[in-house]
């Protein structure tokens, strides 16, 4: 009886072994053309040297809305100059998308319609051959299909490999369905099987014949240490992933989204008409908060723009504006903004050092702010996600500052944050 329960948890055993292994195993898509396959058939270059350029130009342009293989604010870019009747077009439309639109192109219309009119960033700076290297790193990995879909999920906290919290839970949980369903087909065939042998019993010997009048003793198998061992064990496995996972979201505020006090569309305002963030946030390139951008700033606009919204009217009361007699009385208090991205009191950013001397976008930190109506913490703002940051951004060391740290660094490997001190501890504690 013993021998026979060991059997059947060594069964369950490799049954959770391989199941735990399947999910990597199913999300390899079959085989594709190979990278040279798809260089021939589609004309663009598949020189390595390109790739790389295109993946830096990609990193530093495309990514906070684009992926290959899924929809982000974008479409997805696999095989996308498959879809454009002329190649000619898609590369106009790379660098000048309301351009390509404004000349009534079709498809660039229906595209422009399907993601709600969003508006592409102008990237009329970028030279042909840049155009083709973005091209050859998409295609690179339009054929490296990944293994795992990182899903960027602003409510929940992730896994090392980017799949959300509860998208594990739901694999547990298909996973745990599964096995007892593995577990019934088994009990099945053994009912089955038994039956045949018990109608052939002439020709079983003496210890088959126990064996197969045997009766299975349910309660004292639930009593047995193995599968004990197996209840504490999953159980001990849901409760570690539980207080990790909270552990892990500790300060982290990934989606965080107040209601303000007034309707502010970035959207409308970045994106629809383009005006730049450093024209309200005055303070980017000089000092090391943003700031909150004044109402005077607003009336820069709105003292003749949409006066008769009810938004614009929150904005006049504030500061005790009479659209009627444009006269400002004396009953004015400051509009109370919700903060929404907010750093522990003992981290220290200048937003000064990464976007006038570092040269990064708004979009790194705060993701495609151009295409929000109501404004969310889209980062994790983390210290392992800024010392990620700081160990892949290269400096650009065209600046006699830099020539004695060159000098130092001596390599072929182009110096990242990292290299300069990026990494030390009074940079961001003191």
């Amino acid at each position: 009886m013993l021998k026979r329960q060991r059997i059947t948890f060594t069964l369950i055993a490799l049954l959770f072994a391989s199941l735990f292994a399947a999910p990597g195993a199913l999300a390899q898509e079959e085989a594709g053309p190979s990278l040279e396959d798809l260089s021939a058939e589609s004309g663009i270059p598949a020189d390595d040297a390109l790739i790389t350029q295109g993946a830096e130009l990609f990193g530093n342009n495309c990514v906070t809305c684009h992926e290959v293989h899924k929809v982000k604010v974008g479409p997805a870019l696999k095989n996308v100059w498959t879809r454009w009747e002329n190649r000619e077009t898609l590369r106009a439309f790379i660098k000048n998308s309301q351009a390509v639109i404004a000349s009534g192109d079709e498809y660039a219309n229906n595209l422009y319609d399907e993601y709600n009119k969003t508006v592409m960033t102008n990237f009329s700076w970028l030279e042909d051959g840049q155009v083709t290297a973005l091209l050859a790193y998409i295609q690179s990995e339009t054929v490296n299909v990944p293994v795992t879909e990182a899903v960027a999920d602003p409510n929940g906290p992730t896994t090392s490999s980017g799949v959300p919290s509860q998208y594990i839970n739901l694999i547990l949980i298909g996973l745990v369905v599964v096995l007892g369903l593995i577990l019934l087909v088994l009990i099945l065939i053994v009912t089955v099987l038994r039956r045949y042998i018990i109608a052939k019993k002439e020709e079983l010997d003496e210890d088959d014949e126990e064996i197969v009048n045997e009766k299975v003793d349910v309660f004292a198998m639930m009593r047995s240490p193995q599968f004990l061992f197996i209840i504490v064990f999953l159980f001990t496995a849901v409760a570690a992933k539980t207080v990790i996972d909270g552990l892990y979201s500790v300060g982290v505020q990934q989606g965080y989204q107040p209601k303000q006090p007034i309707a502010f569309s970035h959207a409308l305002h970045a994106g629809q008409y383009e005006i730049e963030c450093q024209y309200c946030h005055t303070g980017v390139q000089k000092s090391k908060s943003a700031n909150i951008p004044s109402a005077n700033i607003c009336m820069n606009c709105h003292i003749r723009v949409a006066t008769e919204s009810p938004e614009i009217a929150k904005i006049y009361k504030a500061i005790d504006w009479d659209p009627d007699t444009q006269t400002y009385g004396d009953n004015q208090k400051p509009i109370e903004w919700v903060r929404v991205h907010n750093l522990p009191d003992l981290s220290y950013f200048n937003h000064a050092q990464h976007v006038n001397v570092g040269g990064q976008e708004c979009q790194t930190c705060h993701g495609p702010i151009e295409t929000m109506e109501v404004v969310y913490q889209h980062s994790r703002l983390t210290m392992g996600w800024c010392i990620d940051c700081h160990r892949q951004t290269e400096i650009n060391t065209d600046n006699e500052y830099y020539d004695k740290l060159v000098k130092l660094h001596d390599s072929d490997e182009p110096m990242v944050v990292e290299d300069i001190g990026g990494l030390e501890c009074s940079k961001c504690h003191y």
